[in-house]
């Protein structure tokens, strides 16, 4: 995969999280691994390993998606998008954006006191070995949509001026069928009745 570059002073801070994040699940296949080989090599199963992939797999997704805004690779549907020509697609990425800005401000609004409460009081996940997942993943859900909504603007600024290549509809027939895996038809002339058995009279 071809990695976008860097565009503004916060991808810094998202790359850096990403390389970090990036070891998550291998850590994770790793305690796996010593799990089985603990429960049915040595019949010593751990209290640990199950809670941890857990806690360790929510933080590799929070800083995926954070990624994913950084890398331009969300959901969208390039097809319509393309076709467009650019100060419409500044309208869609000012669309956009506010939607993005929005969810997390609201999310950070209605979550921040349940979060400060589960931090301050070191909520448990209640089971045996008893990690500390609601007190540290509930304030980093917070974190990161803040950290997601600054990288979904300084997107649009650094993206507003870049010309990202506007399409034509239809550049060439022959390219267009090609790319379609239709390169193996030939045009035939106005008229010209088909080979085909379910085209004959």
């Amino acid at each position: 995969m071809v990695e976008h570059k860097r565009t503004g002073p916060l991808d810094l801070i998202t790359w850096g999280i990403s390389r970090i994040a990036m070891w998550l699940p291998a850590f994770i296949v790793a305690i796996i691994f010593f799990e089985v080989v603990m429960r049915y090599v040595f019949g010593r199963a751990t209290m640990w390993v199950n809670e941890t992939s857990l806690w360790v797999a929510g933080i590799s997704y929070l800083f995926a998606g954070l990624y994913s805004m950084q890398q331009r690779s969300h959901i969208r549907i390039y097809i319509l998008y393309d076709l467009c020509p650019r100060w419409l697609r500044r309208i869609f990425d000012v669309i956009s954006t506010l939607c993005i800005v929005v969810f997390a401000v609201a999310l950070i609004w209605g979550g921040y006191d349940e979060a400060v409460r589960k931090f301050m009081t070191w909520e448990r996940f209640g089971t045996k070995f008893d990690p500390p997942i609601p007190a540290t993943l509930k304030p980093l859900i917070l974190i990161t949509m803040a950290l997601l909504a600054l990288q979904a603007i300084s997107n649009l600024i650094f993206d507003w001026n870049t010309d990202q290549g506007e399409k034509p509809l239809v550049e060439d027939l022959d390219e267009l069928l090609a790319q379609v895996g239709a390169d193996h038809l030939e045009a035939r002339p106005a008229g010209e009745a088909s080979d085909h058995p379910d085209t004959k009279q």
